[in-house]
């Protein structure tokens, strides 16, 4: 196929997943979605749920697992014989069939054109809340996924363009603040809509076997890229380690141990065998899950690879079964998709770093914050429900110091402005900050975690918490130091309370005028400390970021009387 041909179809795939994006974003109820972005839309192969293309502003934690949720729906459409009609929505949620957590719940639509099945259509959004023991359903004490929330296996809760008031009823019965999710819904499925228009438009244009070509020679390039950086890897074994707090019942760290093998056809493999035995808590992954933790771990390193099926075809995970990151039915996963999945990706960045250090970085903060308050306000005389996740320090690296109040990794989910979050909710936030000294020592500083209070200003709330990196900061790189930890405090009534795991606990019962007060973790640093610009330490003095004392002890200068400083 001709360059330029290939080049406009490739574009106009990507153009169809980001307008399903703005269209679920523009249109849903839950500041999660419209504000933060924790939601993503793709298209995927008629035949397997391959990966075809994924929205720009869509979630890289999303780009596996909905490869893997939509072959399960197709395989349980085979399975029992469905018929599919033109108008038909599967939605799903099970973490053990391609998912991630509860409250990540999955549209899938089967696309036709002229009359056949062409591909799916999917997307993904984080509903604030799935039912179960506590609002917004991290449960940080949960020792099975029932307690989580309500699970749904693939159902039609769109027959023919239809919604199934019988389905929807029973998923409305079953979680908090209904009346909201419903707007939520109907977001959902208005996306899947466009992007129907928008790929039939395409198709019309090019012709279905045209576009048929250019896939299935987009997927070949991509493998052939991939393959190509990873020829830049050194053959052999890279071992790397990155600990989970705990898993939120047992207060003893979990640990993720990674082998990456370069291998002479270019593949990487990578044994996560080593890693912890299943946990009691919230804390273990489904394969799914996995998997797109280390596909989105690559893609970081790199980055200029397109996403698609080809993308991960040289990258070759074996079954860590035995370990935590493994999870089966009934172990609950609530923490899976936005801490785990986290530390995964800093195991493997810390495995290569010894192997291509230029490409690489020190950890970045690796926590989501997911913090959930679900109460009642007197004021509106309803209920609610309020996620937050939150930015902390990327990094530093051979270019750059890391940059401050970054998003997840797994993610370019924003933390919803503040200014909406105290129009929805009673809460007020007395501070929002940098988290000054969080970034770890090096010759490239890692970024700056933030601090923020909140404060509840009406009626009786539940606060519940799932975050991590409160045990041990991000790692740093090549000598960097480790970035600044997570630090959690209640204050009830006057008095202050910590968190026993530090990162996680759960129905923490606040009345008003309680606050909950969060410093996230800075990112590592890159090198070692001593060889950081003396007239960059003595910036960052000027700015706050570090007292003078700390400057001195950190990177080892000293402070002249106008402010310079020199070794």
């Amino acid at each position: 196929m001709d360059p330029i041909t290939l080049s406009v179809i490739q574009n106009g795939l990507q153009q169809v997943c980001n307008e399903m994006d703005l269209a679920f974003c523009r249109a849903a109820f839950s500041p999660v979605i419209s504000e933060g972005m924790d939601r993503s839309d793709g298209i995927y192969a008629r035949e397997d749920g391959a990966l075809i293309a994924q929205g720009e502003l869509g979630l890289p934690v999303f780009v596996g697992t909905m490869q893997f949720s939509s072959r399960a729906v197709i395989e349980h459409v085979r399975r029992n014989g469905w018929t599919l009609e033109p108008g038909d929505v599967f939605i799903v949620n099970d973490p053990y069939l391609g998912g991630t957590h509860l409250m990540d719940v999955r549209f899938v639509k089967p696309f036709f054109y002229r009359g056949k099945l062409w591909c799916w259509l999917a997307n993904t959004g984080h509903w604030p809340d799935i039912g179960g023991m506590v609002p917004g359903g991290f449960s940080a004490n949960a020792t099975e996924v029932e307690q989580e929330g309500l699970r749904l296996p693939p159902v039609k809760l769109f027959k023919k363009g239809v919604m199934d008031q019988e389905i929807l009823s029973i998923i409305l019965s079953n979680i908090r603040i209904a009346d909201q999710r419903i707007g939520d819904i109907k977001a959902q499925a208005a996306a899947l809509a466009v992007g129907e228009k928008r790929l039939g438009a395409l198709l019309e244009r090019y012709g279905a076997d045209t576009v048929d070509r250019a896939i299935a020679e987009l997927r070949l390039r991509a493998e052939q890229l991939m393959r190509a950086r990873i020829a830049t890897i050194p053959q052999g074994t890279y071992a790397g380690h990155a600990i989970v707090d705990s898993d939120g019942v047992v207060d003893e760290p979990l640990h993720i141990r990674v082998k990456i093998t370069k291998t002479a056809a270019d593949d990487l493999l990578f044994d996560l065998s080593a890693s912890s035995p299943p946990c009691k808590g919230p804390m273990n992954s489904v394969i799914a899950t996995t998997r797109s933790s280390v596909y989105l771990a690559i893609k970081h390193i790199f980055p200029d690879v397109p996403i698609n099926a080809g993308t991960f075809e040289p990258l070759q995970i074996a079954d860590p079964e035995g370990t935590f990151l493994y999870a089966r039915y009934p172990r609950p996963v609530s923490g899976c998709a936005a801490e785990v999945s986290q530390r995964i990706a800093e195991a493997v960045f810390n495995a290569l770093t010894a192997a291509i250090p230029q490409q690489l970085f020190g950890a970045p903060a690796g926590t989501s914050g997911n913090l959930a308050i679900g109460g009642h306000d007197p004021k509106r005389n309803r209920a609610y429900v309020m996620y937050l996740f939150t930015g902390g320090g990327y990094g530093g690296s051979a270019v750059s110091d890391g940059i401050s109040n970054g998003c997840s990794t797994i993610g370019i989910s924003k933390m919803p402005p503040i200014e909406v979050m105290e129009q929805y909710y009673p809460v007020l936030f007395d501070e929002f900050s940098l988290y000054e000294g969080s970034g770890g020592a090096g010759e490239a500083r890692g970024g700056f975690g933030v601090n923020y209070t909140i404060r509840v200003r009406r009626g009786p709330a539940r606060a519940s918490m799932v975050m991590d990196h409160g045990r041990t900061g991000p790692l740093g790189a090549l000598g960097g130091a480790e970035g600044g930890v997570n630090k959690v405090t209640v204050e009830i009534s006057g008095k202050e309370y910590r968190p026993l795991h530090l990162s996680k606990d759960q129905d923490i019962q606040l009345a008003p005028g309680d606050r909950i007060r969060v410093s996230t973790p800075g990112g590592g640093g890159y090198g070692d400390p001593h060889r950081r610009d003396p007239a960059k330490v003595a910036r960052d003095v000027a700015r706050g970021y570090y007292s003078r004392e700390q400057a001195e002890a950190l990177f080892g200068v000293r402070f002249k009387p106008d402010g310079s400083a020199a070794r």
